[in-house]
């Protein structure tokens, strides 16, 4: 699928700009991998895939415990999207294949 493989991705948050490395894997419409920030990786979880849209979640703990929910469109080795915060609102996010 065109998602698979690994993306560094620059999100636009209130605290400025953080990057984050993301490792992505489909099958059927299930997304699965791991996100990355400041030398830690987690799972990600609810992934979803339907033709160049995609959707998952992650939790993090640092600065604050805090669930992430992106929403992107793959497009070639570019994805984009809205990351939300839950009440902090949403926020865009953009990366290129690694």
């Amino acid at each position: 699928m065109a998602v698979d493989g690994n993306w560094n991705l620059t999100m636009s948050t209130p605290m400025g700009e953080r990057q984050t490395t993301l490792s992505l894997k489909s099958s059927g419409g299930t997304l699965t991998g791991t996100q990355g920030a400041d030398g830690s990786s987690t799972e990600i979880f609810d992934g979803t895939t339907n033709g160049d849209d995609v959707a998952w979640k992650v939790s993090i703990t640092n600065p604050m415990p805090l669930t992430l929910e992106f929403t992107g469109k793959v497009a070639g080795d570019n994805i984009s999207g809205e990351m939300g915060i839950g009440p902090m609102g949403s926020f865009p996010f953009t990366g290129t294949r690694a």
